[in-house]
């Protein structure tokens, strides 16, 4: 079995594969000074619970936005699983060129999502991840990763409108009503939620531009349900993109693999 792990900034995603099923996810607050054992207790507790014996992971990747978790995460699946893992970083083959100024500073987790998202769906595509940050990126007919828009997470949004302002609360995000909310929580929801929403559409709209064609829209990320039902522009809502492109980077690469010790 394989076993996937996506570090990022909020949520560490774990995914274990056998063969192409996918048997479960798992997440994990992301902790920079978590120590290994201390991950390492985590992961076996929800292993035993979903009764994944740690004797059949024979194989790990590790996509990381973290870069101080990525030995922590080394040192966990050498050490409970018996296997070095494969780290997504520069050179590694993806099947995708990127068509940036600069490719090494694209973040691992965006060119994993669009290596997902070109395995389900082909291109053209605008991947939408919605975590920490918001991300649009974008990949063409021909598998070529093209770039995209990078802009505040909606729980940093959200936060940031209870830590910056003296009388306004923390808020649970659900679907509004209307858009004229009646009380303060109510506009809140509403002012987040739809504008969120306001943000995907006039960006899906101005990069379709760009492109000069349709492009499949695909959604992923924490809130990437409760927009899609607010919006039409999203096509597709894909929770696990992220674990099939670190599956797809694995094959690829697997000779370069660590496998057991």
């Amino acid at each position: 079995m394989l076993l996937a792990i996506d570090i990022g900034n909020s949520n560490i995603v774990l995914g274990v594969f056998d063969g192409n099923d996918l048997k479960g996810t798992w997440r994990i607050v992301t902790a920079v000074h978590r120590m290994p054992d201390e991950y390492t207790s985590l992961i076996l507790s929800f292993f035993n619970r979903a009764g994944i014996p740690a004797a059949e992971i024979t194989d790990a990747v590790v996509g990381s936005v973290v870069p101080p978790l990525v030995p922590v995460f080394s040192e966990v699946c050498e050490n409970a699983f018996k296997v070095k893992p494969l780290i997504v970083e520069a050179g590694i083959k993806t099947g995708i060129r990127i068509n940036m100024d600069n490719p090494r500073e694209v973040g691992a987790d965006r060119i994993i999502n669009a290596i997902g998202a070109y395995k389900l769906y082909g291109g053209p595509a605008i991947i939408i991840d919605l975590g920490t940050a918001t991300t649009f990126d974008v990949i063409s007919a021909n598998g070529t990763y093209l770039g995209g828009a990078i802009a505040p997470g909606i729980s940093i949004a959200t936060e940031a409108l209870f830590s910056r302002t003296a009388v306004l609360p923390r808020v649970d995000l659900i679907h509004p009503k209307r858009a004229i909310g009646t009380s303060t929580v109510e506009a809140m929801n509403s002012g987040i939620v739809f504008g969120y929403v306001g943000l995907i559409e006039g960006l899906v709209e101005r990069i379709k531009k760009e492109l000069g064609e349709n492009a499949r829209v695909i959604a992923t990320g924490g809130y990437s349900r409760l927009l899609a039902a607010e919006t039409p522009v999203i096509d597709n809502v894909e929770r696990d993109i992220t674990m099939i492109g670190l599956r797809l980077i694995y094959e690829m690469n697997r000779e370069y693999a660590g496998g057991e010790k």
